[in-house]
């Protein structure tokens, strides 16, 4: 079995220019100290252009690598030999570099590229990059001893890699080296090129890079720079996370774990179109996951699909909570714990959780807890620019004084199990510690029944007190200053959270009242939700008046698969027939499902498409613009896909036979959004529609022209 590793480092930045960098680097050959098991190098093969911009050197390297000596006696090697391939470029001033192994090459391929290139933001610093590749055939039956010794030196050189720079800057400066001069073409150039324009382009190419970046155009197609200033990784090329971010921003990483979030990071910028979660949230993913991409891959995508589906992103801006949770939910967040994590207190002894769960509905109750979690996400962001280091997690300090048997009431514990699957599934390793004070003795029946559904990593977090232990050795004070212990445990500071009690009989609503209040929450968002039925698509009219508007959409196909048209009518359709739903409108509560094409409508003569029809699968989002040529009416359609029987024969196939007997399969339901934008807003109002959707900031390519029809969906799964 091959194991393929892959490694990208983040971008390292020197603030030095680019000639006295390479002074340094040149240092490093033949031999050099820092590097033990750098024995010897011989230069193979070397190239310099006529004008000396170009210098191609191929060496090859001889390695003492640092392995048992029963592996090198198996092996029957002493050495290992790689070739090195380097390309300086002082025109373009880049260095290029290529490794290879050798010895070996037929049992494992290790391939490494490392490139050093001027800032883009700064002439006068130096970005240094590096990615590797290892993909082990066979070794005599010690490929995984090979891989585990390979990455080890390996990660250990990287670390390295930043030290020999500095020791040989340090080197050059105590012989009184600060400033190697730039490449400058060769005189004769210079005077050729006022007589003839044969050389013209060589002389001004110093300044290209520089104006070039302005405008996005140099080679490294700064183009998403822009979209963040207020990012702190502006300053990188291309949008990439530089090493000194990571320590400011994330923490110390190993450099295999830089490199699983910088590739997971690509991934989800290549494939995913929408928001991207922030740095910090796609490396909690990796964390619960041991740093095993595809794993963390898997439960960050889910968690996007979820977020998109319940807008979770607009929790904070636009869910305002019903004010009986303001009133009996007794939790709030409360300064911060002794690490500068951001404090939630929880008096759950306090609360009602029957009474909550009885007058609110689930729905409701998951809700606000997501929102506590949102407003955790973001205090912890606030916390690591005050406090100067990374913070990306909360403790939680639960108070289980009063704690009864009425907690133990099934649906409640069932709503919390369901509240505990979706933060664990969503929010993960945002839990920093969980200090749970005055347990009474109900509490091990509470544990017993909550335990098994809390992740391991989670759980070694937990901290037991019970009675008043809390207030002695390793208690609360080891944890949490004493200025802000709250006044309910004795403390001095006064705590603004609600104090619970029971929720009054009359506040509790029906069954049937929290299903359709729970309905309503997931439809009072920005998406509105259809259903689509086969022989029932759903459409949606806009007129435009202005012929060159732009109509964009986003819509998430929630079940089913269907088919994305839009048609363009001169004449108004007749208002929608609601009546001709019969028999579905029973079946779908809350499903909204509208027809306006007339049946005696004909494609072609009556109304015409605009743009070619799209099939889109269960659990894709869609984003899309049409740039309108005419005014008029356009009518969007969501319709039912049927798949197409067997090809060869004319007799159903047997999935087909199955799907049709389930009457669910006949029922499609999209959510969507749609607005008209006038073309000259269009480009412009990008950013203002980038922070508020997640779709819409891949447009802007879509719209070079408005005269004629123009449309772009990007679909993501």
């Amino acid at each position: 079995a091959a194991m393929v590793q892959k490694y990208q480092s983040p971008v390292r930045v020197y603030k030095h220019p680019f000639e006295l960098i390479m002074a340094a680097y040149e240092r490093r050959f033949p031999t050099c100290p820092l590097i033990p098991m750098f024995v010897a190098s011989d230069t193979v093969n070397e190239y310099k252009s006529e004008d000396e911009a170009i210098h191609v050197i191929e060496r090859r390297c001889k390695l003492d690598i640092d392995a048992p000596r029963l592996l090198k006696k198996i092996a029957g090697v002493d050495y290992v030999y790689f070739v090195q391939k380097n390309s300086l470029n002082k025109r373009e001033r880049t260095l290029h570099i290529e490794a290879y192994n050798e010895t070996f090459s037929n049992r494992v391929i290790i391939n490494e590229h490392c490139c050093y290139t001027v800032h883009p933001d700064n002439e006068d610093w130096t970005c240094f990059e590096q990615s590797a590749s290892l993909d082990i055939k066979s070794f005599f039956g010690f490929e995984s001893t090979v891989e585990k010794i390979a990455m080890k030196q390996y990660t250990s050189n990287i670390k390295k890699g930043k030290e020999i720079i500095e020791y040989y800057l340090k080197q050059l400066e105590e012989e009184g080296i600060t400033f190697v001069p730039r490449w400058t073409p060769p005189v004769a150039c210079k005077l050729e090129s006022s007589t003839s324009h044969t050389r013209r382009p060589v002389s001004p190419a110093i300044n290209i890079p520089d104006s070039a970046t302005k405008e996005g155009l140099n080679n490294k197609e700064i183009l998403n720079t822009s979209s963040s200033p207020s990012e702190p990784t502006a300053g990188t090329p291309d949008d990439k996370l530089d090493a000194d971010y990571i320590k400011r921003y994330l923490g110390d990483l190993t450099p295999m774990q830089e490199s699983c979030l910088i590739r997971l990071r690509q991934w989800l910028q290549e494939t995913h179109k929408g928001k991207i979660p922030k740095d910090e949230h796609i490396l909690r993913f990796l964390r619960a996951r041991d740093f095993n991409i595809d794993k963390a891959r898997e439960i960050l995508c889910q968690s996007l699909t979820w977020r998109k589906q319940h807008q979770v992103d607009y929790i904070l801006d636009t869910w305002n909570p019903p004010q009986v949770l303001q009133d009996y939910y007794a939790g709030g967040w409360h300064h911060h714990d002794k690490d500068g994590r951001p404090l939630y207190v929880l008096r759950l002894g306090q609360m009602d959780t029957k009474g909550l769960v009885r007058a609110l509905g689930e729905e409701a109750l998951l809700r606000y807890v997501l929102s506590i979690n949102e407003e955790g996400l973001r205090r912890c962001e606030e916390n690591t620019k005050v406090f100067g280091r990374p913070i990306s997690s909360w403790t939680c300090l639960v108070d289980l004084e009063g704690l009864n048997m009425r907690h133990l009431w099934r649906p409640g514990v069932k709503a919390l199990l369901r509240i505990i699957e979706v933060v664990e599934a969503n929010y993960p390793e945002t839990l920093g510690r969980l200090l749970i004070l005055r347990a009474p003795r109900v509490f091990p029946v509470l544990w017993t029944l909550v335990s098994p559904f809390i992740d391991d990593n989670t759980r070694k977090k937990f901290l037991i007190y019970a009675g008043n232990d809390y207030q002695g050795p390793g208690g609360l004070l080891d944890y949490i200053d004493k200025e802000i212990i709250p006044d309910f445990l004795g403390g001095e500071c006064m705590c603004e959270v609600p104090e619970g009690g029971l929720v009054p009989k009359s506040l509790y609503r029906t069954a049937e009242e929290l299903e359709n209040e729970d309905i309503k929450l997931w439809t009072e968002t920005i998406y509105q939700s259809a259903s689509v039925f086969k022989g029932a698509p759903h459409e949606v009219l806009i007129q435009i008046v202005d012929a060159s508007s732009v109509i964009t959409w986003d819509f998430d196909v929630c079940k089913g698969d269907i088919v994305f048209n839009i048609f363009h009518s001169k004449r108004a359709p007749q208002p929608p027939k609601k009546e001709s739903l019969g028999a579905h409108s029973i079946t779908s509560p809350g499903g909204n499902n509208v027809q306006l094409i007339d049946k005696v409508w004909q494609l072609g003569r009556d109304y015409s498409m605009v743009e070619s029809p799209l099939i889109c699968k269960e659990g894709e989002s869609v984003q899309g613009s049409h740039v309108t040529r005419w005014p008029g009416f356009y009518i969007l359609q969501w319709k039912f896909h049927s798949m197409p029987a067997c090809a060869t024969t004319n007799l159903p196939r047997v999935d087909d036979v199955l799907a049709s007997l389930q009457v669910s399969s006949h029922k499609c339901k999209v959510m969507y959004y749609t607005e008209v934008i006038g073309s000259e807003d269009f480009r412009g109002s990008m950013t203002s529609l980038e922070s508020s959707h997640s779709g819409f900031s891949q447009l802007s390519a879509a719209t070079t022209s408005s005269s004629q029809s123009h449309s772009s969906s990007m679909i993501s799964r």
